[in-house]
């Protein structure tokens, strides 16, 4: 039977939360009374994670289970979840349990009233630090700043989606994938859902502050290129001062007798200026680097085994 929901959910080193997060799932769908699949995908877990979901699929003909050959990260995960789903609503929930299932049937009645998409919006977040919770609303609100489209503030990929969205994100062929960015491009009828996001279940976060950063850039070269057009503004801008500096010093070699022979000035300009023109390389490098990748075109995962499919997908 073709399921009305697929949910996808990717997992990485999760195996002290994953059999909370199978009932609790479980539980929910059931509850909605119309048939569904819970599709996991294992990103490489060097724990027992796939190990305990595939006894959950050995007993529960709704489960799918996806390992990859390696960790490819998160947003191949769901990229892959959301390729094999076959549902014809797509919803996208981590393991951990900071998004609760239980919402999810009013996120499908909204779906039912003819939202396209229904993403969660986090109007609390229990168990993180300030500086967690500051980093977090300032990292929306910068990418909001640099991207030409409208991005929800306060989300993540929790979300359900229509059929018809997910194939139009299943078709967008880029490698370095930012989920929920993608699913603004590609626009249709959105509507918020907001939730209370409470403490992780158990283990540790897989997002630090080293992939936050990795995610923000990833973020930002996807949709925009207004960081080169900063890098050309601040180039002008520094040579425009550099200008009026060396006007300045020649008027005072001229017309007084107050400059100082010496290389202070100097080493300290030269090395601002390259300090610039370096951070412009970087950035430079940054796109040049993720075109490579697109060039390439390099499969962004490889699956090394599908449990609970009848039938090649």
């Amino acid at each position: 039977m073709k399921p009305v929901y697929s949910v996808v959910v990717p997992v990485y080193n999760e195996e002290e939360v994953i059999a909370e997060s199978y009932k609790r799932l479980t539980t929910v769908m059931e509850s909605m009374k119309e048939p569904y699949e819970l599709i996991f995908i294992n990103d490489g877990s060097r724990d027992r994670t796939a190990q305990i979901i595939a006894e959950f699929v050995q007993n529960d003909s709704s489960v799918r289970l996806l390992n990859f050959t390696r960790n490819f990260g998160h947003m191949p995960a769901i990229t892959a979840g959301m390729e094999y789903a076959k549902g014809d609503a797509v919803i996208i929930i981590d393991a951990d349990l900071q998004d609760p299932p239980e919402v999810l049937p009013n996120m499908a009645k909204l779906w039912k009233e003819g939202y396209d998409v229904v993403y969660g919006k986090r109007k609390e977040r229990q168990g993180e630090s300030l500086f967690k919770e500051w980093s977090a609303k300032l990292f929306y609100r910068f990418i909001n700043s640099m991207v030409p489209i409208d991005l929800p503030v306060d989300t993540g990929e929790f979300r359900l989606m229509d059929r018809k969205v997910c194939d139009a994100v299943n078709n967008l062929r880029e490698k370095h994938r930012y989920i929920r960015g993608l699913v603004s491009w590609v626009g249709f009828k959105q509507v918020a859902y907001e939730y209370v996001r409470v403490e992780r279940f158990a283990g540790v976060t897989k997002y630090p502050l080293r992939k936050m950063m990795t995610f923000a850039m990833d973020a930002i070269t996807a949709f925009s290129y207004k960081p080169l057009k900063l890098a050309t503004t601040l180039g002008f801008i520094i040579s425009l001062c550099s200008f009026i500096y060396m006007v300045v010093i020649l008027w005072q070699w001229i017309f007084t007798d107050t400059t100082i022979a010496g290389w202070a000035s100097t080493v300290g300009l030269i090395s601002f200026t390259q300090g610039i023109v370096l951070m412009i390389l970087g950035l430079m490098g940054e796109y040049m680097g993720r075109i490579f990748e697109e060039v390439k075109n390099r499969p962004i995962y490889i699956v090394h085994e599908v449990l609970g499919y009848d039938e090649t997908v």
